[in-house]
C-alpha cells in the first residue's frame, strides 16, 4: 500500500468513527511513523508502506478510531511551541492554558525584578505550565507539586528534556513543609473544574477523570486549595486559575 492509498483508507476509517479531524490526524500519524514532513509525504504519494511501519500505522489508526487522544498515541503534545511528553496518567495540556503563561509573564514584568519571584504550580500534571514559565523566565524560581507519583515521573522527564531547573514535590496541592521566602510568590494551577455529570467529548473521556471533574459545581478542588492557603498563612501575591465563566463569581468569593 502506498502513501496515497493509506491516507485515504485511514481518513475514511476515522471519519466513520466520528473523528472530525480525520485527514489531519492521518497525516500526523504518518509523519511521526516515517519521520518525514508533510511536504515530503504529499510529494511522494506513491511511496510504499510495508512491514512493521504499516502494521504500526494501522494499530495507531485503530486506537484513534476508538477516540484515544492523539497525544497519547504519539506520546507527546505541543504547548507554547514546545514538545511535552504525555501519557494516560496526565491530562493533555490545552492550548487555551497558554493564556495563563501570557498573564504570568505580564504580571512579573510589571512587578519586582524577575529574579525576585517564586512560582508555585499546584497539580502540575505533565508540568507544561511550570516548565514553560521557567523557560520563558529563567531567573524565576519554580516549584511544582502533584499528589500522583506517575504524574511527577512524566513531569521530571519533561524537565530533563527541556533542561529546566524545577523543584518537584509530591504533595496534595500545598500540603508540604514550607520555608520562609522573601520573594513575591505567584500560585498557578489548572485544576479540575468541570462539574460532575457534564458531557465531555469522547477523547476527553479517555483522560484521567480526576484531572477533569471537580465535584457537583466543579469547584471542590479549588475550595480545598483555598482552605490550604488560609491555613498555611502563605504569603501569596497572585493566584492564577482556570475555570468556566459561570464559576468566576464563586471563585472570587
Amino acid at each position: 500500500m502506498n502513501v496515497e492509498r493509506w491516507l485515504k483508507s485511514a481518513a475514511n476509517r476515522l471519519q466513520k468513527a466520528g473523528i472530525g479531524t480525520e485527514q489531519l490526524d492521518s497525516l500526523i500519524l504518518l509523519e511521526d511513523e516515517l519521520g518525514k514532513d508533510r511536504a515530503w509525504l504529499l510529494a511522494h504519494t506513491d511511496y510504499a508502506l510495508q512491514g512493521s511501519a504499516l502494521q504500526s500505522l494501522n494499530k495507531k489508526v485503530v486506537r484513534r478510531a476508538k477516540h484515544e487522544p492523539l497525544a497519547y498515541i504519539r506520546g507527546f503534545t505541543e504547548f507554547y511551541g514546545r514538545k511535552f511528553i504525555v501519557d494516560k496518567a496526565v491530562l493533555e495540556p490545552r492550548p487555551e492554558s497558554e493564556t495563563m503563561i501570557d498573564i504570568l509573564k505580564d504580571l512579573i514584568k510589571h512587578q519586582a525584578p524577575v529574579a525576585e519571584h517564586r512560582i508555585l504550580d499546584v497539580g502540575t500534571g505533565s508540568e507544561a505550565l511550570a516548565i514553560t514559565a521557567k523557560l520563558e523566565m529563567p531567573e524565576v524560581e519554580v516549584v511544582a507539586t502533584d499528589i500522583d507519583p506517575r504524574c511527577l515521573r512524566i513531569a521530571e522527564s519533561n524537565a530533563r528534556y527541556h533542561q529546566a531547573e524545577i523543584e518537584f514535590i509530591q504533595a496534595d496541592l500545598l500540603l508540604f513543609s514550607h520555608r520562609s521566602v522573601r520573594k513575591k510568590q505567584l500560585l498557578m494551577g489548572n485544576l479540575p473544574y468541570v462539574p460532575d455529570g457534564w458531557t465531555i467529548n469522547k477523547a476527553a473521556m479517555k483522560e484521567p477523570k480526576q484531572a477533569i471533574f471537580g465535584g457537583p459545581d466543579g469547584l471542590d478542588v479549588y475550595r480545598w486549595l483555598f482552605e490550604q492557603l488560609i491555613d498555611s498563612e502563605m504569603a501569596i501575591d497572585v493566584v492564577l486559575t482556570e475555570s468556566m465563566p459561570p464559576q468566576h463569581k464563586k471563585l472570587a468569593q
